[in-house]
């Protein structure tokens, strides 16, 4: 199995594969499009995490924002890229103990701005 960011993989296949596979085919794509990151590791754990909840299909929110997002005309590619962009907020206030983990559903903030997230919020924050 080839990752390309711009095809959804097979959920159930993906899914069977290991995480470090998984990690190692995102960086085996990047490199091979010659698109250079700073950390390709991170960038590779962040598509990893991305595509895994999309696999999840419906269970949460982020397989609808994907598509909302390329409906808006962002390529599947800079979808996941948004996405991550939030996920990776999200983390960081989960880090910074700005998300009060005993009150509910800790990922409700993040879902919340998933569904915020635009084309337009996008780029203007990302650029």
């Amino acid at each position: 199995m080839k990752y390309d960011p711009e095809r959804a993989p097979d959920p159930e296949r993906w899914l069977a594969l290991g995480e470090m596979e998984r990690i190692e085919m995102v960086r085996r794509f990047h490199r091979g499009a010659g698109i250079r990151t700073p950390n390709d590791q991170i960038h590779a754990v962040v598509h990893v995490t991305v595509e895994n909840q999309v696999a999840m299909g419906d269970e949460i929110p982020v397989a609808a924002t994907l598509a909302r997002l390329m409906g808006e005309g962002l390529s599947r590619h800079d979808a996941l890229h948004a996405v991550g962009s939030i996920l990776m907020g999200h983390l960081a206030a989960v880090h910074r103990g700005d998300v009060d983990m005993d009150a509910g559903d800790p990922n409700a903030p993040y879902y919340d701005q998933l569904e915020k997230l635009t084309r337009q919020s996008w780029h203007d924050e990302f650029g």
